[in-house]
C-alpha cells in the first residue's frame, strides 16, 4: 500500500532508525503533520505539532535549515507532502517516518497525549484504521 501511496520525493526513515537515533541522543525534531484533533489524541513523545491543512512555514522560523527533521502523519502521505514543502523552503535533512504513526504503534512504541503515555491513537477513518493493529482506536 505504501509503495503506491508515496511519491518517494522525501527520503524515509524507519521506526527502528528513529528509536535508535533518539536512544543515541541524536537531536531529531519530530514534526506531526496530522490535524490538531489527531495530535491531541496522541503523538510521538516530544513531537511538535505543525499540521497539514493549516501548515505554515513561519511556525518553524526558529528551526535552522540543517536541523534533522522527521515528519509523520498516520501512514506517511500527508507528511511526505509537508516534507516536500520543507525541502523547497531549504531544509536539508528532512525524512518521512515510513508507515507513520500507525507503524510506530504497530511496533509497540509509545505515544503520548497532554497527560503522558497513552494507548489511544486517532485512527483517521475506519477505512484507514484497519492498518492499525495495536492501540485503542479513536475516531472523531
Amino acid at each position: 500500500m505504501l509503495r503506491q501511496l508515496y511519491s518517494h520525493s522525501v527520503d524515509t526513515i524507519s521506526t527502528a532508525q528513529v528509536q535508535q537515533q533518539l536512544n543515541q541522543g541524536i537531536a531529531l525534531l519530530l514534526l506531526d503533520t496530522r490535524s490538531e484533533a489527531e495530535y491531541r489524541v496522541s503523538h510521538l513523545p516530544g513531537a511538535r505539532y505543525v499540521g497539514y491543512t493549516d501548515f505554515d512555514l513561519s511556525d518553524l522560523k526558529d528551526v535552522p535549515p540543517n536541523t534533522p527533521l522527521v515528519v509523520y502523519c498516520a501512514v506517511g502521505y500527508r507528511s511526505e507532502k509537508i516534507g516536500e514543502r520543507l525541502q523547497k523552503a531549504g531544509y536539508t535533512k528532512v525524512r518521512n517516518l515510513h508507515g507513520g504513526l500507525f507503524e510506530w504503534i504497530n511496533q509497540g512504541l509509545p505515544v503520548h497525549d497532554a497527560q503522558g503515555q497513552t494507548t489511544k491513537v486517532h485512527a483517521y477513518t475506519r477505512v484507514w484504521g484497519i492498518w492499525l493493529r495495536k492501540g485503542e482506536k479513536v475516531y472523531d
